[in-house]
């Protein structure tokens, strides 16, 4: 953990600083803003929200993390599944194991939770280094199929051979 970082569970009244973390990381970012924000709202307007991490430095958040539930089936049987979707880290503090931090901790709160397989969709050499997989998410038909579409499971249980993963509907509402 970086000095002075403290992850802590979302609360309601850290919304409005989690909305401009999300819009500032994500403005300097290479694919620039995208509705991410709205993404973060949308999920947790809908309940699809499994669990919302901060990193707090001195009282101000640089960081943020969002699960959200997904429908995943794995070699016919349904999977408790979640994806990873935003991760923001405030440009002034980025490049500090923010994001590594703010991921190991979400990992273990869905572990806690007794979730089975995590998916993300983002840089394949950075989030191999936490478990994820583009062998695995090669495995399932998905809107987000690709190179980029990665998962990991979080209960030790087997690969399974193939499935179907699906996001929590505010990803479809993005456009």
């Amino acid at each position: 953990m970086p000095d002075g970082v403290r992850i802590r569970p979302a609360e309601a009244s850290d919304g409005e600083a989690i909305d401009a973390l999300i819009r500032a990381a994500f403005a300097g970012s290479t694919h620039g803003y995208q509705g991410e924000a709205e993404l973060v709202h949308g999920i947790e307007a809908d309940g699809d929200a499994l669990v919302s991490l901060v990193a707090d430095v001195e009282g101000a958040i640089a960081g943020h993390i969002l699960f959200s539930r997904m429908n995943v089936e794995a070699d016919g049987r349904s999977l408790a599944a979640a994806g990873l979707a935003p991760l923001s880290v405030s440009p002034v503090h980025q490049r500090r194991g923010i994001g590594g931090a703010l991921i190991r901790a979400g990992l273990d709160a869905l572990r806690e939770r007794g979730v089975a397989i995590g998916f993300v969709l983002g840089d394949t050499a950075y989030y191999s280094r936490f478990g994820y997989s583009a062998d695995l998410g090669a495995r399932f038909v998905s809107p987000f199929a690709g190179p980029y579409f990665m998962a990991m499971r979080l209960d030790g249980g087997a690969w399974p051979s193939e499935g179907r993963a699906d996001y929590a509907p505010a990803f479809a509402r993005l456009g």
